[in-house]
């Protein structure tokens, strides 16, 4: 089959990267998961008291992009590629509720986003790549063949990054996962560069009832008929 690229954006906690994992294995094809990028970015802003709840020095996070170095490396024994920052190992580190709260506030630096974009399109030039994220259909590959839109509801959002947490063992609450869902969506949606909203050409995924098998053979099944 001919390599093409799929675009996947959507809501936080949306199962995006579960669903891109899934399609690159089966599909033989390179998974980038940006969102990683950005919180690896956030992660380095707070190790250098760039951000904080109350703070950001976004000149100051501008004047360090060249010395943020980001690469993945993948690992066999999980089936995914790690996010590295500067030659270390940040994969659980930028995975944290704290992390979390500050994502969106890095997100909407426009500097930041042409960094991660440009590098981002250098991943994808060769196609067969699944690439998750905001902007991914309606920026980084406007012109990918396939395209997805993941939406569900903020509750069933939060109660699922609320387990994931959990299990992690990190002590939150549901109640503020569910006004971190709920603040990133606002952010997202309302930044001034590059907005979280679905591609004119992309197909909308609700997949608030679906399990992820349910989910992922629905989506086998849009690209057999991209093909057929």
């Amino acid at each position: 089959m001919t390599p093409i690229t799929i675009a996947i954006d959507g809501f936080s906690s949306t199962g995006k990267s579960t669903l891109a994992k899934q399609l690159a294995k089966y599909l033989g094809y390179v998974y980038v998961d940006t969102g990683a990028m950005y919180r690896a970015v956030t992660l380095f802003a707070m190790q250098n008291g760039l951000v904080s709840e109350t703070h950001l020095d976004q000149l100051g996070l501008i004047k360090n992009l060249p010395s943020i170095k980001l690469h993945f490396v993948y690992n066999s024994a999980l089936g995914f590629a790690e996010m590295f920052l500067n030659n270390v190992n940040v994969e659980n580190e930028i995975r944290t509720i704290d992390v979390s709260r500050l994502v969106s506030k890095i997100a909407e630096i426009s500097e930041v986003r042409s960094k991660l974009v440009e590098q981002q399109q250098q991943m994808g030039l060769k196609k067969a790549i699944v690439m998750d994220g905001r902007d991914i259909g309606t920026v980084v590959f406007p012109d990918a063949e396939l395209k997805l839109f993941m939406t569900a509801s903020p509750h069933t959002r939060a109660m699922r990054r609320y387990d994931e947490l959990i299990e992690k063992g990190q002590k939150v609450t549901y109640e503020e996962v569910l006004q971190n869902v709920q603040e990133r969506d606002y952010i997202d949606t309302h930044r001034e560069d590059s907005p979280l909203v679905k591609a004119t050409d992309a197909i909308e995924i609700d997949n608030s009832t679906l399990t992820k098998e349910e989910q992922f053979a629905l989506v086998l099944d849009l690209i057999d008929k991209f093909y057929n």
